[in-house]
């Protein structure tokens, strides 16, 4: 009982304390998002589930050439909230800089490469004579064109995570998402259909919010122009915080030098996330492509499961980013124990939050996924499949609080590899043997991701003692 109690409950409190302070912004924003994403899933949902599989296999696709961006808050993050223990606070401006012009070079063309090609890339992944590859089509053209934005919002992300300034970052994707769920409500469904929905229901001055202009009803394509435009915003909501007087002089943001050697360093940081992010998302766009040639409904459900999913693992982002920033502070401090510390108590506060969520996961599926969508094929796999994710929960804790700490403290290149080959040595043959050959069907590339989760957190738990993150120059 006794080491049961020290396992659930802080040991520093202090620093416990610390760490939710900083993760609290960053929490509530994230929950926001997936609040958003669920939302958008509900909606989404009442169009069917070939529109269910599209947007699933779209938002994959982009999300592989997006998640690039994550290298880059990496490359600023670490390097900021380092300089901010080292009380250089005009190089923490320099880093950010160092980024956003290194991200507009080779984000540019990304964009714009992938946008022209939409059509010919998600042809590689689904039937083209299926409704689902023509709404992923709709939505992943709308998702490649945000591609430069999403990657400075990643970069003020890491700027003002880094200098633990993270009610900023609530704030503005509050306000994206708010914007995001006016503008597909109306986009998705048009302004007649709303009107007559709220008609004689008593709340019918809702309808103002949308009756000013006549919306469309588009679909699919209406969700993804919404959250393209609401991207924009956040991007011009966090340059607007670079104004407020203590962050302009204390960081002195607006003077226009950069610094080659220090984006050299940053680089040198953030190249193993580059790859690790764009090959692993690339191996779950093959999940995904599996599961597509097992059936259009496993793959809806899938697609249900995973933005269920991010109510667990969003908030642990938060602790994660937090941990970070921590990390990289007390090691500029110089401080390695206290950096362990924190590094502990992250781990124990992403137990507490993804534990609880995975048992109402376990106890609860078969309330949950009726929310989503009333496909009863896609219900019969998504039940089962959402109380598996429940029981993952634990091991996913370890691979984000750690994933975060390592890199927060300059450590990617070695996590990076052994994440790589852990996905296209285990999980990818896995999900193929185990799905397609041997005829297991939804659960081969299920079981696949479970496995390979359970390896890769016992790998990052024996990196994380080992302790050599603590002796890294950045």
């Amino acid at each position: 009982m006794t080491s049961l109690f020290k396992c659930i409950f802080p040991t520093d409190k202090d620093l416990f304390r610390k760490v939710f302070i900083l993760a609290a912004p960053v929490i509530i924003s994230n929950i926001s998002r997936v609040l958003m994403g669920i939302i958008d899933m509900v909606m989404i949902g009442h169009l069917g589930g070939a529109a269910i599989a599209g947007v699933g296999m779209g938002g994959m696709v982009t999300w592989t050439i997006i998640s690039l961006g994550i290298a880059f808050r990496t490359g600023t993050q670490t390097f900021v909230s380092r300089r901010l223990g080292q009380k250089k606070y005009n190089e923490c401006s320099i880093a950010m800089r160092n980024m956003q012009a290194f991200a507009f070079l080779i984000g540019i063309p990304i964009t714009l490469f992938f946008y022209t090609y939409t059509i010919p890339i998600m042809s590689f992944f689904l039937d083209t004579s299926t409704d689902a590859f023509k709404s992923s089509v709709d939505y992943a053209a709308f998702g490649f064109l945000g591609t430069y934005f999403v990657y400075v919002m990643f970069i003020f992300q890491g700027f003002y995570t880094g200098i633990e300034k993270t009610k900023i970052h609530m704030k503005a994707t509050l306000s994206a998402n708010l914007l995001n769920l006016y503008l597909n409500i109306g986009l998705i469904f048009g302004t007649d259909s709303i009107v007559a929905f709220l008609d004689g229901s008593g709340f019918e001055f809702f309808g103002m919010a949308w009756g000013f202009y006549n919306f469309p009803a588009m679909g699919v394509k209406g969700a993804a122009i919404g959250t393209f435009i609401a991207i924009i915003w956040q991007c011009i909501h966090y340059a607007l915080y670079l104004f407020n007087d203590k962050i302009k002089i204390k960081y002195e943001v607006f003077k226009l030098n950069i610094n080659l050697e220090m984006l050299k360093k940053q680089l040198v940081v953030a190249y193993p996330l580059a790859f690790q992010e764009i090959l692993i998302m690339f191996s779950f766009t093959i999940f995904y492509k599996i599961l597509g040639i097992i059936g259009i409904a496993q793959l809806a459900a899938t697609q249900v499961i995973f933005k269920i999913m991010h109510a667990s693992f969003m908030p642990a982002i938060g602790v994660g980013q937090a941990c970070a920033t921590l990390v990289g502070k007390y090691l500029g401090e110089e401080n390695p124990d206290k950096a362990e510390t924190a590094v502990k108590e992250s781990l124990r506060g992403a137990f507490l939050i993804m534990g609880t969520v995975g048992v109402v996961f376990a106890c609860f599926s078969q309330y949950i996924i009726p929310l989503f969508t009333n496909d009863e094929s896609v219900i019969m796999y998504a039940i089962p499949g959402l109380r598996f994710v429940g029981l993952l929960q634990f091991a996913d804790a370890v691979c984000f609080t750690l994933w975060f700490a390592l890199t927060g403290a300059g450590d990617t290149k070695i996590p990076a590899i052994v994440d790589v080959l852990t996905h296209w040595v285990l999980f990818v043959p896995a999900c193929y043997i185990f799905g397609i050959y041997l005829g297991y069907g939804f659960w081969g590339p299920w079981v696949s991701f479970g496995l390979h989760l359970t390896v890769f957190a016992i790998f990052m738990y024996v990196r994380f003692n080992k302790g050599k993150w603590k002796t890294i120059k950045v």
